[in-house]
């Protein structure tokens, strides 16, 4: 089997996801997509006449997002129009699942060179209000809802820190260390090497730094803040009338829970997009690039679709199994933060040492642009190896209706 080499990794700095008010909230979504496809195309002398296939990840797949995204950025940035390309949705999971499936095609021997990505422009999204038939994401499908009810996400994260024993101060800790972390890697350049400046196309800069992180977050300020998704338990889901109580009491009818997180122990919502490069040993060869890392392994896992988020961990055990590794030869961990309790709880039961997980922060302070953030995670991790001239990383995350897509990376 051909190996797949990571060949760059390039990504937007996030902007706050608010109509009207976050730097890239004016950008058309494929738009901002081009700008990282020209940007990475430029600083590596890429041939868009070789590229076998675009892979992008985009989880609102709706009006400006739809009509294969991925497709439309390749042709914005001017990309030869031999270069196809595939839009794909696994939720939040969808840039790692991007970068799987073109690093698959590459090892399967179909493809030589491979361009891989995610993006999701959350001002956007964010105005298309939320259908009274949509509320969560079984679409309305009355009758899967009788097979697996699946509540609101925040709320399957609440479920999870009442069922596990996390407390509100267990999630606060680990949200005011992500914003720590996070200021201390952009005050010293770790996020430099990938994040490319976004320009309007009159080349004033619309954003060149991270948008949404809060320095000076602590304990006393997050504890000021009131809990969310308590507020959604007694929302309807869709003209049934049936409520988010009611869908959980089906499956945990005497569950009490414990509602702790909040805006600030929570993803925050904000625009991005991300590209890597991957081809075969042989192309970059001959086009003289020096592959960053090749591809170890992958892998996806489903799991219990009403909790939802609990997949990151068996996903890390299943592609530590397939690359014939334990937890104690990866050097860095990157899990997504898309609720504090997702990382508290992959870190209490896979039993790491939290000084090698989300070395500089993650979502709760960076912010989570959904079908973007694996991609960006995949480069983040690749500079951070880099930089402290370690060897492997597994990245993974979580994924609406119970799914995680895991890898794992390793310097060449």
């Amino acid at each position: 089997m051909t190996d797949a080499y990571i060949i760059d990794a390039a990504r937007t700095p996030r902007g706050i996801g608010k109509a009207g008010k976050g730097a890239l909230s004016e950008f058309h979504p494929s738009r901002l997509l081009a700008k990282v496809f020209e940007g990475i195309a430029e600083r590596n002398s890429l041939n868009t006449d070789d590229i076998d296939d675009v892979v992008v990840g985009c989880s609102s797949q709706v009006d400006k997002q739809g009509s294969c995204i991925g497709r439309m950025a390749a042709l914005d940035a001017g990309w030869s129009t031999r270069a196809s390309a595939v839009t794909l949705d696994r939720f939040c999971g969808s840039g790692i699942t991007s970068v799987n499936l073109a690093a698959a095609n590459i090892m399967s021997g179909m493809d030589d060179l491979c361009v891989a990505g995610g993006v999701e422009m959350m001002s956007y999204t964010a105005t298309l209000g939320n259908s009274t038939n949509n509320r969560t994401v079984d679409g309305g499908n009355l009758h899967l809802r009788d097979i697996h009810p699946q509540p609101h996400q925040g709320i399957c994260a609440d479920m999870i820190a009442t069922l596990e024993g996390f407390s509100r101060e267990d999630v606060d800790r680990l949200a005011v260390e992500s914003q720590k972390r996070a200021q201390h890697a952009i005050e010293n350049g770790h996020f430099e090497r990938s994040v490319m400046p976004v320009y309007n196309d009159d080349g004033t800069v619309a954003l060149d730094r991270e948008e949404f992180p809060r320095p000076g977050t602590t304990m006393e300020t997050l504890a000021e803040l009131k809990t969310v998704f308590d507020q959604f338990m007694g929302l309807p889901i869709d003209t049934t009338g049936e409520t988010f109580d009611q869908l959980v009491k089906r499956k945990y009818p005497d569950l009490n829970i414990n509602h702790v997180h909040h805006a600030g122990n929570s993803s925050g919502v904000v625009d991005g997009a991300a590209a890597l490069i991957l081809s075969t040993k042989a192309y970059a060869d001959g086009q003289g690039w020096k592959p960053r890392a090749r591809i170890k392994a992958m892998a996806t896992v489903g799991g219990d679709p009403t909790l939802m988020l609990n997949e990151p961990v068996p996903a890390a055990r299943k592609v530590l199994e397939r690359a014939g590794m334990t937890t104690s030869d990866i050097d860095l961990f990157e899990v997504n933060e898309a609720f504090s309790v997702v990382a508290a709880k992959f870190i209490r039961d896979l039993e790491l040492d939290p000084e090698i997980v989300n070395v500089n922060g993650g979502a709760m302070a960076l912010g989570h642009p959904i079908a973007a953030t694996g991609s960006i995670l995949i480069g983040t991790m690749l500079d951070e190896l880099e930089r402290r001239d370690l060897n492997t990383g597994l990245v993974t995350m979580c994924t609406g209706g119970g799914m995680a897509p895991a890898i794992i990376i390793e310097r060449v």
